[in-house]
């Protein structure tokens, strides 16, 4: 089964996308930090059992091999809520059931942390980049180590051109009442935010 962990948000550097993030919510972010095996940083909000990542590529890494996580070497325009990822007890069985895309499993760390996550080839997840990252914990979660902000995820909304096909993928392994699923005709994101100032939206 899978379980949803965090919503990511991209930018083109990470002030931008910290200060999009802290406008829109009226919170300041905590935690992050860096991935060397993908040349990224990130820093972090937590939202209850999940967690906000605002994720961009690090300048002062160098550039991976592979294709960075979340299309982040084709990032154009402001940043946006753009990606997410759930967390499987099982990846290995999980990630043989996914479709096809998702890549392989890698080993990955940061500080006290250590996970496992599937990566694209290309990073672009399937279903037009729509259908969720996969991980497995090691040990500690990152949500498990972040203070608590006052914040809590009420609603994840996917959009898509697709949404039955997406909704198959997804059906019998996520069952989560935040997450929804509508038809659109072009793919798109948007959180609703329990804030200590209020409901807010992020797109």
């Amino acid at each position: 089964m899978l379980q949803l962990d965090h919503i990511a948000v991209i930018a083109g550097n990470l002030a931008d996308g910290v200060s999009m993030v802290e406008a829109a919510l009226g919170v300041e972010m905590a935690g992050g930090g860096e991935h060397p095996v993908t040349g990224t940083h990130n820093r972090l909000l937590r939202l209850g059992d999940v967690y906000l990542e605002v994720i961009a590529i690090n300048p002062a890494a160098p550039a991976p091999k592979q294709p960075r996580w979340f299309d982040l070497d084709n990032m154009a325009g402001p940043p946006r809520l753009a990606n997410w990822i759930v967390r499987s007890d099982d990846l290995d069985a999980d990630f043989a059931v996914a479709p096809d895309g998702m890549g392989a499993i890698v080993d990955l760390s940061r500080g006290d942390l250590r996970w496992r996550m599937t990566k694209s080839a290309d990073g672009r997840q399937p279903l037009g980049n729509a259908y969720p990252a996969m991980l497995q914990w090691q040990d500690k979660k990152a949500v498990d180590l972040l203070p608590d902000s006052g914040c809590r995820l009420l609603g994840f909304e996917i959009a898509h051109p697709l949404a039955a096909d997406l909704n198959r993928a997804l059906a019998g392994s996520l069952t989560d009442s935040r997450v929804m699923i509508k038809q659109s005709d072009r793919v798109s994101f948007r959180a609703e935010i329990q804030t200590p100032n209020g409901v807010r939206r992020l797109i």
